[in-house]
């Protein structure tokens, strides 16, 4: 079956209740969970620094102009795991990014969870609307790789993603949405739990978009940057514990976020155009998924249902440096 038609059937099942999608006989299971004890113990140190979660304002040099105000959630991707300084972790970057294109100051409110799965995603969508004169302009979502390492129905993966897209869009917040990395490149997994890590994630990455584009958000496929990329620089691309990116992987997810970002608050100088020398396509909804899972920086955003844009836009090079004291103020 394609992948596109079992994203398809994941994200019916979310939407209707159904029961689990089974991707792997008992035999296979058995040796995809003696590969996870291997894995584990390849594994570097689990205690993997966590810093600070970034809280404040970013690009006051701006003055007075009207701010923007940029919500995390998710995993410790979004957190920044495995990173020693608080500018080097994703939602910094991002605003510091956002503060840059827009030329307006940039209020950033990191409530992701290292380790959470996305049934914590409630709880930090209530964490992230509970101050009514703090609420996101857009909110950045990355969370999934957790969801396969536990072995969570994806059935329920999307569907508790799905409910916190709809909350984020009916509180007023454009919704950014990095999906689930390709994990079949972490350096300790061996075939064939590489083989089936890869697979599993990409067609969990494929219908979290299809249910992300159905509630009115934007997805960014985060796979092939944590493939080709990953796999060809391990010593860069990934941090001391050989599992979460390092500060050079992290630059380069967010930089493919960002023009994404940008797009969904009307910032990005680009038009709507489909380039076909960039490979850009109006799709199906599911196939666009599919077809993203499998490039990284591919967006993916609604048009006219069934249909989807699938672009590929142009990234920025993000600031060089963690703000100094002068341009962001780190809340408490």
């Amino acid at each position: 079956m394609s992948r596109a038609r079992v994203a398809r059937r994941i994200a019916a099942g979310a939407a209707f209740g159904g029961g689990s999608i089974g991707l792997l006989g008992a035999a296979g299971m058995g040796v995809m969970l003696a590969e996870v004890q291997l894995a584990k113990r390849r594994v570097g140190t689990p205690d993997a620094p966590i810093p600070a979660n970034g809280n404040g304002w970013y690009g006051l040099a701006f003055g007075e102009a009207r701010s923007l105000r940029i919500g995390v959630i998710g995993d410790s991707l979004a957190a920044g795991q495995g990173v020693r300084r608080v500018g080097q972790t994703p939602g910094a970057l991002l605003a510091s990014g956002l503060a840059a294109v827009a030329e307006r100051p940039v209020d950033l409110v990191n409530v992701a969870l290292p380790g959470a799965r996305s049934n914590d995603l409630d709880r930090q969508v209530t964490l992230m609307l509970s101050d009514p004169s703090r609420l996101p302009d857009v909110c950045v979502v990355m969370i999934g790789a957790n969801d396969v390492t536990h072995r969570m129905q994806p059935t329920q993966s999307v569907r508790y993603l799905s409910a916190a897209v709809r909350r984020l869009r009916t509180a007023g917040a454009e919704v950014v949405v990095a999906t689930c990395p390709d994990l079949g490149t972490v350096e300790p997994v061996y075939q064939p739990l590489r083989w089936l890590a890869r697979r599993t994630s990409r067609q969990l990455a494929a219908a979290q978009t299809i249910v992300t584009v159905e509630q009115g958000g934007r997805t960014v496929s985060l796979g092939d940057l944590l493939g080709p990329e990953f796999e060809a620089h391990p010593s860069e691309m990934f941090g001391p514990d050989h599992y979460h990116p390092s500060v050079d992987g992290y630059a380069t997810a967010a930089m493919a976020v960002l023009p994404t970002v940008c797009a969904a608050l009307d910032l990005w100088p680009e038009t709507d155009r489909l380039d076909v020398l960039r490979d850009e396509n109006m799709l199906p909804v599911a196939k666009a998924a599919s077809e993203a899972a499998s490039r990284g920086g591919t967006e993916v955003t609604g048009a006219r249902a069934p249909w989807a844009l699938l672009k590929h836009r142009r990234r920025r090079h993000l600031p060089a440096q963690e703000p100094a004291p002068s341009e962001a103020r780190q809340d408490s």
